[in-house]
């Protein structure tokens, strides 16, 4: 498995091409112990932060399924304090929150196969609505948009304008999702537009190309899995740049080590772990924040795995299932 050396070199020929100091982001998407975005990460980009100030110039690279969005808000003006630019560098993705980082950038670099994302967040609530069938304690995340898309085809592609045919449609919504949730949907959909303006105005775009990409990224991309190209990303009106193909080969080496330390295409997998064993003790990195001044901090899960039998109703064979007993779950500065 890669160590944290090799990525540094990698780090360092990155600070060199782009005459910058790096700082690395990566959550994990390895299925079975995916990470993502989250607020407890600000208090380590500052000791990453610290040991490369002062520097004109700052290249965060960017790994991300996305997360948390006020956490991407906080990350991004943390940033912009401790430098003149900021380049965002997404060797991969930097989808949802990992998006809205990258339109706090001077300029977003892209390879070939980097996308982008709508930031059009799901909202998580003790009050969410319930699964038919599922966990009983499972409450499912409520999309921003799809709220607002159920009530747009009521009023405008079924044209309903009768009053009491409305209020009927939000009663119907409000018994399937709980009003303090649809209030806070409402309040989360204003924001999300207000935090990308903001952010956009260190692109120094025209306003008119700002509205265009404040509208797609929120609500007309159509889908939160619609997937934006560095060439549909400049189209819309972003600062994109394209690496030359040296430096497009060093952003290729870095992911490739990225996938190899975190396992990205090995799922973490009980029976796998266990190889027919009882139980088996497991150490996983699943999410990075690195500098080439600072080191390696490693979001890290150490536990051990056993093999136990589900109680059956009387006469059904007794199932076999997995315990997970975690030993250590956090950041730990391991380089």
């Amino acid at each position: 498995m890669p160590d944290f050396a090799a990525r540094k070199t990698i780090y360092e020929q990155i600070e060199q091409a782009r005459d910058s100091r790096v700082i690395a982001y990566v959550t994990g998407d390895r299925p079975g112990v995916e990470t993502q975005v989250s607020p407890e990460i600000v208090d380590l980009f500052v000791d990453h932060l610290d040991a490369i100030w002062p520097t004109q110039k700052i290249s965060l690279v960017l790994y991300t399924n996305g997360g948390d969005t006020a956490a991407a808000w906080r990350l991004i003006n943390l940033i912009r304090t401790f430098c003149d630019e900021l380049e965002v560098i997404v060797p991969v993705k930097a989808l949802s929150a990992g998006t809205l980082i990258c339109l706090g950038a001077d300029k977003i670099v892209m390879t070939k196969q980097a996308t982008l994302g709508p930031i059009d967040p799901s909202l998580n609530s003790p009050l969410g609505p319930t699964v038919p069938g599922g966990a009983p304690n499972y409450r499912a995340p409520v999309s921003v948009e799809a709220v607002q898309g159920y009530l747009d085809v009521a009023t405008n592609e079924l044209k309903i304008s009768d009053g009491q045919a409305l209020a009927g449609i939000w009663t119907n919504l409000s018994e399937k999702i709980h009003p303090l949730v649809l209030g806070q949907i409402f309040r989360t959909r204003q924001q999300i537009r207000t935090l990308a303006r903001k952010l956009l105005e260190f692109q120094k775009t025209d306003a008119d190309v700002v509205d265009r990409i404040v509208s797609f990224l929120c609500s007309e991309s159509g889908s939160h899995d619609h997937t934006i190209n560095r060439r549909e990303a400049r189209g819309l009106g972003l600062k994109i740049e394209n690496p030359d193909q040296p430096f497009y080969e060093i952003l290729k080496a870095l992911q490739q080590n990225y996938v190899e330390a975190l396992l990205l295409r090995s799922p973490f997998n009980p029976d796998m772990l266990l190889a027919g064993q009882p139980q088996a003790n497991y150490v996983a990195s699943r999410a990075l924040i690195e500098s080439s001044a600072f080191g390696s901090h490693q979001f890290i899960s150490e536990g051990t795995i056993s093999q136990v039998q589900v109680p059956a109703p009387a006469g059904v064979p007794a199932q076999i299932g997995f315990q997970d007993q975690r030993r250590f779950e956090g950041w730990r500065k391991e380089a």
